[in-house]
């Protein structure tokens, strides 16, 4: 009789799982007209090639920073743009931020788009073509910044001074918020959501660099996914340090401090942080999956069910789609004696972590002090942020972004998703939860390992599509 009853609750289990996979298909969605955008392209090329010209590097050491590139580039926009800033008031905020306002028909639901024009430093020996020259060569347009992220700040200038030309109105207030101190996380974007704060600013909807349009976005799905980010983890820098008298390399301790900080990262490293399944996660899953063949979709559509096994593979696996589920951590850095012969009195190691929300620097610290359980071992905040908060995607906002997006590539699913990098955006996360993160670009693998590495450039044609798009965007809000 238990053997029977044991048999029908398997059968039942399989009919739900089967059932839940049949029935997890792809929801209706509305059709979007495209309309097609006539940009001057020649335009487009040329300023986009010269503002990578402007050799904007952020250095940490302001000594490094040459303030006259970044001056250029602000004149640059200036020439460029005449139309946007005859048109909107500009402020400058902070060290080098640049914020322009458009006044809108309503100032009810004001909108906010964002880029950076600073650029990581380059290794001039590994690229094949300048890194600065803005060469147009090939079918690219290459140089630092081009993708990340000259080419969005460029794509929206160009879309509100093709808009202007037309006597364009936004249909709410419009705000154009470019940092030059993103990629060292100063203080500049702050102080623009600072200022904005105090003048009762509250954006309905806030666009910034983030997920782009690509393929294969998990596994088992053929279609290409357009990823907004909807939330980011938190980027934490750790030192765990231990101190002690040093000496003679010839007659060690049992442990040495090299020995007891290795100890302390295997133990790191083998005990995983617990999982959290974010709201941006699941959405992803709920979105992607029903387009996945049937095999995956028996698994997206039971999660409920498969998490235990998904959450098994993922710890032993490691990669992108463990760090959409834990905090992750990945040691960096080790500092010791500068001799063979020494015992340091002193040694570290560093880590970066990226915590995920349900986590917080707090408590991932008291987690690792339990994990590593060594009293001798201090684990020192060097920098970091929490997780971002997790954007409302049931927002009218988030829908005009999607009819957007698919008016400039109408073959693609829109999907929300975890960004597992930082970025100046958390920053408004202080006066909105309608901040979305998505560079208006199709990138291919290989194109999206160029942002921060050699050879960074972007097809003209990805370009001129980004102008389109902001064209789209700007006329909807």
């Amino acid at each position: 009789m238990i053997g029977y009853c044991i048999l029908a609750i398997i059968i039942l289990w399989l009919v739900v799982i089967l059932l839940r996979a049949v029935t997890f298909k792809p929801k209706t969605e509305k059709k979007v007209e495209t309309i097609d955008v006539k940009i001057n392209e020649e335009k487009v090329i040329q300023d986009m090639s010269d503002m990578i010209k402007c050799k904007t590097v952020s250095y940490r050491d302001d000594n490094l920073i040459d303030e006259d590139e970044f001056q250029k580039f602000r004149d640059l926009l200036q020439e460029r743009f005449p139309l946007v800033h005859q048109k909107c008031t500009l402020e400058h905020l902070g060290k080098n931020g640049l914020l322009y306002y458009l006044k809108g028909e309503s100032s009810k639901k004001p909108s906010v788009c964002m880029a950076h024009y600073d650029v990581v430093p380059v290794n001039e020996e590994k690229w094949t073509k300048p890194a600065f020259e803005g060469l147009i060569e090939g079918g690219f347009i290459w140089g630092r910044g081009t993708l990340d992220t000259k080419g969005t700040l460029c794509g929206v200038m160009e879309a509100l001074e093709f808009l202007l030309k037309q006597n364009y109105v936004p249909k709410n207030d419009l705000y154009l918020s470019f940092s030059g101190q993103e990629e060292i996380d100063g203080p500049t974007c702050a102080e623009i959501v600072k200022y904005l704060q105090t003048k009762g600013v509250k954006p309905a909807i806030v666009l910034d660099e983030g997920g782009a349009v690509v393929e294969k976005a998990l596994p088992g799905l053929e279609h290409e996914c357009a990823m907004v980010g909807t939330a980011e983890k938190g980027s934490v820098n750790l030192d765990f340090i231990i101190e002690g008298a040093g000496g003679h390399a010839s007659a060690p301790p049992t442990h040495t401090h090299i020995g007891e900080l290795a100890a302390a990262v295997q133990a790191v490293e083998n005990h995983p942080f617990k999982p959290h399944y974010t709201n941006p996660f699941l959405e992803m899953f709920d979105t992607l999956g029903r387009y996945s063949k049937f095999g995956y979709r028996l698994i997206f559509a039971n999660l409920w069910c498969f998490k235990p096994i998904l959450n098994a593979v993922c710890k032993k696996t490691g990669g992108e789609l463990n760090a959409l589920i834990r905090t992750t951590c990945a040691f960096t850095r080790a500092s010791g004696s500068d001799a063979y012969n020494v015992l340091p009195p002193k040694s570290s190691v560093g880590m970066n972590m990226r915590v995920i929300q349900g986590d917080t620097i707090e408590s991932t610290t008291k987690y690792l002090n339990k994990i590593i359980h060594n009293d001798k071992i201090k684990i020192s905040l060097v920098n970091g942020m929490n997780p971002s908060i997790c954007s409302d995607t049931s927002c009218a906002e988030w829908q005009l972004l999607k009819d957007a997006i698919k008016e400039t590539w109408s073959d693609v699913i829109v999907s929300p998703y975890l960004m597992m990098a930082c970025s100046d955006s958390r920053h408004y996360c202080r006066i909105t939860d309608h901040v979305f993160r998505f560079s208006a670009m199709k990138l291919t693998n290989e194109e999206r390992k160029m942002i921060h590495g050699n050879d960074e450039r972007v097809p003209i044609e990805t370009m001129i599509k980004t102008v389109k798009f902001y064209v789209r965007f700007l006329r909807k809000i």
